[in-house]
C-alpha cells in the first residue's frame, strides 16, 4: 500500500491506541532497558530551533525529575536566537545547572542541526522547534543517528511531506525510537478524563463540535515589508508564521491544537472540509495569511466540526473548543491550552447548576506532562511514537487551510495525494540561498485569492 492507503487502513486502529494517550502508554511493552550504560545514565539533549517555543520545550524537558538530563548543544540559523536561549536557560535558577553548552557546541547555519545532533549518543534526545517545513529534514538525520525525538507541531505543511514523514516514521518504529509531538493537549489530565467520559456516552452521541481561536494580531503571522536588511530567505524565516512554505501559515500553527483536541474527542479524523476567509486589516503586511478563517469539517458519519480563527484587533476574543451531544455539552477547553477546565453540562447552555462533571483544579500543566511521558518511555524502554497522529493532525489542519485559500471543497484523500510540495529542496538551503518564495517588484509575495487564483503556491 502507498502511505495514504496505509494511513487510512490503520487510522481507526491507531485512534484506539492514541486517543487515550494517558501517561507513557502510547503502546504497551514489557521490555525495560537502561538508556545508556550503567556508568552514565544521563540523557543528553540538543535543541534545534532557539525561538520562544524551542526555549520553552527545553525548559520543560530539563524540569522533569526522572534521572539526570543535560542540555549540551544548540542550533539555529540566527545567532541572536541562540544566544538568547542560552542566556535564558543557563541563567535559570532551577534548570541552569543542567545546561552545559560552551561556545564550541553552539552552532549557527542550515547545517547546524547536524553538528548539534553529532554531540549526542544513540538514545539521547533531539528537540526540533524550527519552522515545520524543515521537520522531515531533521527527523531523517535523527533516525540515522538513533536519537529519540521531540518535535513541535505542526510536523508537515503539505501532502508530499505528510507522506514522507509517515514513511520516515517506519524507520523510527523499526529502531524503537521514542518520538513525541508537541500536541500537548493529549497529555492534559482533564482532557484525558473527558475523552473517556465522552466515549462512555456521558453526552450521548456527538452531533456537532465547534472550536475558536480568535485574538488580536499574532506575532510573526503578520509580516511588514522587509526593511531589515535580511535576505528574502532569512526574513521569511524570521517571520515564518507568515509564509506557507515554512509553517503552513497561521492556520497550521495556531488552529491545530483546537482541531486536534476536537478530533480526539470525536475519535476520528474528518474526511473533507469547506472554508471561508479573507484579508481585511493587514494593511501593508506582505505575509500570506488571511485575517479570518471559518472552516467546516465533515466526518465520515456526517458530524460537523466548525472552526473559527481570527486575528483582528478590537473584536471579541475566544480560545475554546466544545463538543455537543444528544444528552449535553462538553467543554473540551475554555481557557486557552492550559488550564483546560474541562467539564460537562446537562443540556447545551452554560448553566452552572447543570454541571454534571468538572475536572478538579488546579490541573497539571500539559506542556510539562508531555515531557514526563516521553522521558518515562525512554527510561523504561516503552515503545512510544506520536508521529502518525502528528501527521494526521497537521494534514487535517492544512486541508482546512487549503479549502479556505482555494474556495473549493477539499477531501483528505485529495490533500494527501496532491503532488505539490512547497519547498522540495529545502534540505539544500544555505545562508546564501534564494528563498523558494520570491517577492514581486514591489517586494510583496503571492497571496490566496479564493475562486480567482488557484495556483499551487497559494494552497
Amino acid at each position: 500500500m502507498n502511505p495514504l492507503q496505509a494511513s487510512h487502513a490503520s487510522r481507526r486502529q491507531f485512534l484506539k491506541s492514541t486517543g487515550t494517550i494517558a501517561a507513557a502508554s502510547t503502546f504497551v511493552a514489557a521490555a525495560s532497558n537502561p538508556v545508556h550504560a550503567a556508568e552514565d545514565n544521563t540523557l543528553r539533549v540538543a535543541l534545534v530551533g532557539c525561538g520562544g517555543r524551542g526555549t520553552g520545550a527545553a525548559m520543560n524537558c530539563l524540569e522533569v525529575e526522572n534521572g539526570p538530563v543535560q542540555l549540551v548543544a544548540l542550533a539555529d540559523v540566527f545567532e541572536k536566537n541562540l544566544k538568547s536561549t542560552h542566556a535564558a536557560l543557563s541563567g535559570h535558577a532551577k534548570v541552569g545547572k543542567k545546561v552545559d553548552i560552551p561556545e564550541e557546541r553552539q552552532f549557527v547555519g542550515f547545517d547546524a542541526y547536524k553538528k548539534a545532533l553529532d554531540c549526542l549518543r544513540p538514545g539521547d534526545i533531539a528537540i526540533f522547534a524550527t519552522p515545520p517545513g524543515f521537520r522531515w529534514v531533521h527527523f531523517t538525520y535523527a533516525i540515522e543517528k538513533g536519537l529519540n525525538v521531540f518535535m513541535e507541531k505542526p510536523v508537515t505543511v503539505d501532502g508530499p511531506t505528510s507522506n514522507r514523514m509517515l514513511e520516515l516514521n517506519k524507520q523510527a518504529l523499526d529502531k524503537n525510537l521514542k518520538v513525541g509531538v508537541g500536541l500537548m493537549c493529549r497529555h492534559c489530565k482533564g482532557r484525558q478524563e473527558l475523552f473517556d467520559r465522552i466515549q462512555d456516552g456521558e453526552i450521548g452521541d456527538v452531533t456537532m463540535m465547534r472550536a475558536y481561536r480568535m485574538a488580536g494580531p499574532t506575532g510573526s503571522a503578520a509580516a511588514p515589508p522587509n526593511d531589515t536588511g535580511l535576505s528574502d530567505l532569512m526574513y521569511q524565516i524570521s517571520k515564518f508564521h507568515g509564509f506557507l512554505w515554512l509553517s503552513g501559515g497561521a492556520v497550521s500553527d495556531f488552529l491545530i491544537h483546537n482541531i486536534d483536541e476536537s478530533c480526539w474527542m470525536k475519535n476520528d479524523w474528518p474526511i473533507k472540509a469547506i472554508a471561508v476567509g479573507g484579508r481585511h486589516y493587514r494593511g501593508d503586511c506582505v505575509d500570506q495569511n488571511f485575517d479570518s478563517y471559518g472552516i467546516e469539517y465533515t466526518f465520515a458519519d456526517g458530524t460537523k466540526l466548525m472552526v473559527d480563527g481570527r486575528t483582528i484587533p478590537g473584536c471579541k476574543q475566544e480560545f475554546a473548543s466544545f463538543a455537543h451531544g444528544t444528552k449535553g455539552l462538553a467543554v473540551i477547553s475554555s481557557a486557552s491550552h492550559t488550564p483546560a477546565k474541562s467539564r460537562i453540562y446537562e443540556g447545551h447552555n452554560f448553566d452552572k447548576s447543570k454541571i454534571t462533571w468538572a475536572f478538579p483544579q488546579p490541573e497539571p500543566n500539559p506542556y510539562y506532562e508531555e515531557w514526563v511521558d516521553l522521558i518515562e518511555a525512554i527510561r523504561t524502554d516503552t515503545p512510544y511514537n506520536e508521529v502518525e497522529r502528528g501527521v494526521m493532525a497537521s494534514a487535517v489542519t492544512s486541508m482546512g487551510r487549503m479549502a479556505a485559500h482555494t474556495g473549493q471543497e477539499i477531501t483528505l484523500e485529495h490533500f494527501m495525494s496532491q503532488n505539490h510540495e512547497f519547498a522540495p529542496e529545502i534540505d539544500k538551503l544555505t545562508l546564501e540561498s534564494e528563498s523558494p518564495l520570491k517577492a514581486n517588484a514591489e517586494g510583496r509575495y503571492s497571496i490566496p485569492m479564493p475562486g480567482l487564483v488557484k495556483k499551487r503556491e497559494y494552497l
